[in-house]
């Protein structure tokens, strides 16, 4: 089990299908990633599901860039994985749908606040919602995630000019990260996150799950319910070919 340390304190990362994941408290994972925008020490984050370890899997390119994120646990599929290879769940779930807002409330100072991706308009639906829940900080929509080469050097030329504390980056998996791995440095923000769907959530654009099914830990079910030809081969195919890729990982290593 490797490690990694926040303010003095080891926090333990555990390998899913070779991907170190940090095994953070939520509360610790907040702590880790003001701390870091306090120290204006840049910063990519991202989240692994079964879906995003499923690709990782297949696409090397997007495993390679993984290696420079810090990586949170997202999901019941992964947890299922720690407990397979490690013995015990990941200490929270840290699904960046929840996570985002929590890390917005949970700032001591304003920060600034960059918004970068999903179907036009959508961000800036996003951005007015993130301004209701917490105010203080400043929100700015860079540009949505139909883009050609002179749109994105000017996104980066703003965001050099700008540099928010944090970059919400919302282009769906791979494209997100290896975005993030490919163009982004400390020069453009301190934190680089990538996000997926979270604006159409947090915009309303596509409704969550009714809290008695988040308890549950079955918002992919509802997921796909509601959008089975988008969702459907990812859950019902995915799912079962990850937890395959585990007891694979499982039985090679002589895990108990």
């Amino acid at each position: 089990m490797l490690q990694s340390a926040i303010n003095g304190r080891e926090i333990a990362k555990r390998d899913v299908l070779g991907i170190p994941v940090h095994d953070f408290a939520r509360d610790e994972a907040l702590e880790f990633i003001h701390s870091r925008i306090a120290l204006r020490s840049y910063t990519p984050v991202t989240f692994l599901n079964a879906h995003n370890a499923n690709v990782a899997m297949r696409d090397a390119g997007f495993r390679n860039a993984l290696e420079r994120f810090t990586v949170l646990s997202d999901g019941v599929g992964v947890d299922i994985a720690a407990q397979l290879l490690h013995g015990s769940k990941f200490r929270a779930n840290l699904n960046g749908t929840d996570f985002v807002p929590d890390l917005l409330r949970s700032g001591q100072f304003p920060l600034k606040v960059g918004l970068f991706g999903a179907r036009p308009g959508i961000a800036d639906k996003a951005s007015e919602c993130f301004a209701a829940l917490d105010g203080r900080h400043e929100y700015r929509v860079l540009h949505h995630g139909y883009f050609g080469r002179s749109d994105e050097r000017r996104v980066l030329g703003d965001l050099v000019q700008w540099r928010p504390d944090i970059l919400l980056v919302a282009m769906g998996v791979p494209k997100q990260e290896l975005w993030i791995a490919e163009n982004l440095t400390s020069e453009h923000c301190t934190i680089a996150m990538g996000i997926g769907a979270l604006f159409d959530f947090a915009s309303g654009t596509v409704p969550r799950a009714p809290q008695w099914v988040r308890r549950m830990r079955s918002e992919w079910v509802y997921r796909m319910i509601r959008e089975p030809r988008r969702l459907g081969r990812r859950y019902l195919v995915g799912n079962p070919r990850f937890i395959g890729h585990v007891l694979r990982r499982k039985f090679a290593s002589g895990a108990n």
